[in-house]
């Protein structure tokens, strides 16, 4: 006779079954829905019916899609007119929902871009992630990389001394700042450049960013020469080192003086794993590449990959469609794509495979980016598969049940202030950080770890399904305490509950685990499976420890001037923007808040012994 669960799997299969025999052979959108209703993936197909059978083959072995399958409940679709309109409402649904099963790459962040802003008198030049994030200005990029940006910045402001801060700091200058000393600002706060001759500068600066060294260069000769012939050797010689700069910079970038405008796509693949490698161009300029890994849901052809990963980049990640994409790979759906990109942007863009000369330079470094990341990451996946299997190895002789998903908390507060409870995730894959999750500790006495972790564990899975491993970062009074929640949630038996405690004189390697129905086991220092843990604990740590201090930093900054008497929300707002923030504030002298408009000598002093004494 049947059990509750088999007849169940049954009734769940026939569902199914009965929804794909009644899909059209027409393009448009599924989505795979979980046991609550749950949307767990979104996907596109030129058939329907066709692309939803695949994944109840018997022929797939991809884990993740195996994983997938097996929580799919029921299926919903959306029939389009064409495979192109599937594809803008695929990625609309995918940014909505986030469903666990698609490739996201968005971390919460855009590309960089240089940018100079809109002021008519004194444009400032800057940097910032996304268009979208500054109202006004002219936009130049997009950088892959911080650094490229900020190196960028840094040679400008060598060579053009064109100003950098923020407007609410240049509107406080009294008198001219470091950057003027050092000859890397020309003091336009002080009236001490033109406005000619700052437009000059700033116009220079946007010629370099689009790529028009030369047409500088030869400006530079020319005002050189003629400060020369009148006898002005200070300001020659200015021309003239803006000009060895200027010369200096683009010999290391003669490879690159073609012009062109494009983003070079590569992937490959190796042991399961995928690599795509993005390379940006901008006026003919390598302005540098990222490296992705995206866990796609089938291997089978890099191509289709290729096609996912391209979707998921331009609608998630990046805000700028160059004129030219190429790619390592010719995409199955290459027209449809390229459709919804300018659909979706609004601008041409053309998908090339066959390219030569410095086009074709530029993929094959991709390509070689793209290879040797993969290579990297494939020592990273032994090295980790290696310490999984060890694990396993360990845990065997505690506990029969497989090892997969593993969760590890930790609580971090100072003297109780701010508490943060973390909760960091890691399987066979590496860390997963889309399901970190953090959680604000309330309503505690501060300090109590016991409480704090009580409230963290109840939050979670009350919610949540049980890791296969639940590690906690403490001795045997954590791991009791965690105890009694699973309990109290009628859960205990689905987890294996490991409290990691430190060692003799809490030195790193001396790690005992603690268990509830075995002895604590004391591994070597050079155990592989001791090795993983604790980097499960110490990533539990640091991704507490950081909430924490910003929690804390956050809350001293806002409150330290509010509970000063007579300091109303007005003066407050001035000293911050006197100073440029509440560090200077601290560091500021009782004559320099003195000075700040609306303060005076009394209420100078009271601010100063609040913040000292």
């Amino acid at each position: 006779m049947p059990t509750a669960n088999q007849t169940a799997q049954f009734d769940k299969s026939a569902h199914l079954a009965h929804i794909i025999k009644g899909l059209p052979n027409l393009p448009g959108v599924y989505q795979m829905l979980g046991k609550n209703g749950d949307i767990l993936y979104v996907g596109k197909a030129k058939s329907l019916k066709n692309r939803v059978n695949s994944y109840f083959a018997k022929t797939i072995d991809h884990p993740k899609t195996r994983a997938l399958v097996s929580r799919i409940h029921d299926i919903e679709t959306i029939i389009t007119r064409s495979e192109t309109e599937a594809l803008l409402l695929e990625q609309n649904l995918i940014k909505q929902n986030r469903p666990p099963y698609n490739v996201v790459l968005r971390d919460d962040k855009s590309y960089l871009y240089v940018f100079i802003s809109a002021d008519k008198k004194y444009p400032r030049l800057a940097y910032g992630r996304g268009k979208g994030n500054h109202q006004h200005g002219r936009f130049f990029g997009p950088y892959p990389s911080a650094y490229a940006a900020k190196e960028t910045l840094v040679l400008l402001k060598k060579i053009f001394q064109v100003r950098q801060c923020t407007d609410s700091f240049f509107k406080q200058r009294q008198r001219p700042c470091l950057e003027y000393q050092i000859k890397r600002c020309k003091a336009p706060c002080m009236g001490l450049v033109s406005t000619e001759e700052y437009a000059q500068d700033v116009e220079n600066t946007i010629a370099f960013l689009k790529g028009d060294g030369g047409e500088i260069q030869q400006q530079l000769v020319t005002k050189m020469e003629a400060a020369a012939e009148d006898l002005q050797f200070e300001q020659a010689s200015v021309y003239r080192d803006q000009l060895a700069m200027l010369r200096e910079v683009q010999s290391r970038q003669a490879v690159y003086k073609v012009k062109g405008e494009a983003d070079i796509i590569a992937i490959t693949s190796q042991a399961g794993i995928i690599c795509v490698s993005v390379l940006t161009v901008r006026n003919g300029q390598v302005l540098g590449g990222n490296h992705y890994f995206p866990d796609l849901n089938y291997a089978d052809e890099l191509a289709e990959n290729l096609s996912q990963f391209i979707l998921s980049f331009y609608f998630q990640v990046s805000d700028d469609l160059p004129a030219e994409i190429i790619l390592s790979h010719q995409l199955p759906d290459q027209n449809a794509v390229q459709e919804a990109l300018i659909t979706h942007f609004g601008n041409k863009t053309h998908l090339k495979t066959k390219v030569r000369e410095h086009r074709a330079e530029w993929l094959e470094l991709a390509n070689l980016n793209a290879n040797n990341a993969l290579k990297t990451k494939l020592g990273d996946y032994l090295e980790l598969h290696a310490r999984f299997t060890a694990l396993k190895e360990v845990l065997a002789q505690v506990s029969e049940r497989p090892i997969d998903r593993i969760e590890c908390f930790d609580i971090s507060h100072t003297m109780g202030e701010a508490t943060i409870a973390s909760c960091v995730v890691c399987d066979a894959g590496g860390l997963r950080k889309r399901d970190y999750r953090q959680y604000a500790i309330h309503g505690i006495v501060g300090g109590d770890d016991y409480a704090a972790m009580t409230q963290a564990l109840t939050r979670r899975y009350k919610k949540q399904p049980l890791p296969d491993v639940l590690l906690i970062d403490g001795g045997k009074g954590q791991l009791n305490m965690a105890k009694e929640v699973l309990t109290e949630l009628g859960i205990l038996d689905d987890t294996l509950l490991i409290g990691v405690a430190k060692g003799e004189g809490r030195k790193a390697g001396l790690e005992v685990l603690h268990f509830i129905n075995h002895h604590p086991l004391d591994l070597p220092a050079d155990s592989k499976a001791l090795h993983l843990i604790m980097h499960i604990r110490d990533e539990a740590h640091r991704f507490a420890i950081t909430a924490h201090r910003k929690k804390r930093d956050k809350k001293r900054s806002s409150s330290v001037l509010e509970v000063i008497p007579g300091l109303g929300a007005k003066r407050r707002r001035d000293l911050l923007n006197h100073f440029g923030g509440i560090q200077k504030v601290l560091g500021a002298s009782q004559q320099e808040l003195a000075e700040v408009n609306g303060i005076g000598t009394v209420m100078a002093s009271t601010i100063y012994k609040a913040l000292h004494e």
